[in-house]
């Protein structure tokens, strides 16, 4: 079966890249470490829902 391409998928990747670079930054500049795990537990979480959503198996799958 061939995928399509979403963009939102590649755009919601991308800010997840970003997101993982950043808490790399903020700990090699040894920033209080509640502040990068949360930056990155809320960031990466983005992409794991846009997953979720667009492989979805029906309407009510999708919804939950």
């Amino acid at each position: 079966m061939e995928e399509r391409y979403n963009k939102i998928i590649d755009i919601s990747f991308k800010f997840g890249v970003r997101i993982i670079k950043l808490f790399q930054y903020l700990v090699d500049k040894k920033v209080n470490v509640a502040i990068p795990n949360q930056i990155l537990r809320s960031g990466t979480s983005i992409g794991a829902n846009v997953n979720e959503s667009v492989f979805a198996q029906s309407k009510k799958d999708f919804i939950n």
